[in-house]
């Protein structure tokens, strides 16, 4: 398993903007932007979502899962995961987007109108690849 190198745990605190990409059941990729989030002591990318998302129901069907990100301070300096997702939860689903929409927008909570059920999804990472310049 490979692990998210220290120097770059501050992405997770930036308005850095991913892209994720998933499997879709005819075997294409589905690629999306998302905000992201890192759990350091359990290693794992984090992306929230909604049960009914094609991400979502992508990441059910195939564990397979690729994440990549650029430092909106400096767009040589970049992040690369291809992983498994690890878990598919609603534990805490609700509160971790108000933090997310906090670090992302400033509001104090997420404003889209929930249309389904939260999610996030948990990545463990295989794959990690970054360069800073």
């Amino acid at each position: 398993m490979a692990s998210i190198p220290d120097d770059l745990h501050d992405l997770f605190e930036k308005k850095t903007f991913a892209h994720v990409a998933t499997v879709l059941p005819d075997d294409e990729l589905h690629v999306t932007p998302v905000w992201v989030d890192y759990d350091a002591d359990a290693d794992r990318l984090l992306i929230n979502t909604e049960r009914n998302r094609r991400k979502a129901k992508n990441a059910s069907n195939d564990s397979r899962i690729g994440v990549s990100m650029t430092d909106p301070d400096n767009p040589y300096r970049m992040l690369s995961v291809t992983g498994t997702v690890d878990e598919i939860t609603t534990d805490g689903a609700r509160e971790h987007i108000d933090e997310l929409a906090q670090r992302y927008t400033g509001n104090e909570e997420y404003q889209n109108p929930i249309q389904s059920e939260r999610v996030i999804i948990s990545i463990e990472p295989e794959v990690v690849r970054h360069a800073a310049q």
